[in-house]
């Protein structure tokens, strides 16, 4: 089975992810896996180990915290992930599908190499 990626379009469309340059947007890519997640599909659990590094390409998803409920909702062009592996800590809240919804995952390796320096400058 082919595992299929991110494109170009969709990942600029990112606002973290806009300002970089072409080849590095088509490397990220290339390394990245779409995922489709139904309605109610939880994506990450908070205090889980954190490994990867999600933007959202299309549909709505909401994160929550145990203690403080709800957080925030995720809509495309949002991300999220980048918190657990930037602190080496574990997930700080849960993420889940409201809607139909299309997410795009890369490994803690690739987020080191491609995204970690847009934090860092």
């Amino acid at each position: 089975m082919r595992r299929e990626s991110a494109t170009v379009t969709e990942l600029s469309r990112v606002e973290l992810l806009a300002g970089l340059p072409g080849e590095t947007l088509t490397r990220l890519g290339e390394r990245m896996e779409r995922q489709d997640i139904a309605p109610g599909e939880r994506i990450v659990l908070e205090g889980d180990e954190g490994d990867r590094f999600y933007v959202v390409l299309s549909g709505l998803l909401g994160a929550t915290q145990a203690e403080r409920g709800p957080r925030a909702m995720l809509r495309p062009g949002a991300y999220f992930g980048e918190v657990a592996l930037l602190m080496n800590m574990p997930r700080t809240a849960s993420v889940q599908a409201i809607t139909p919804a299309t997410v795009a995952s890369c490994d803690r390796e690739t987020f080191e190499e491609l995204v970690k320096p847009l934090f860092t400058d």
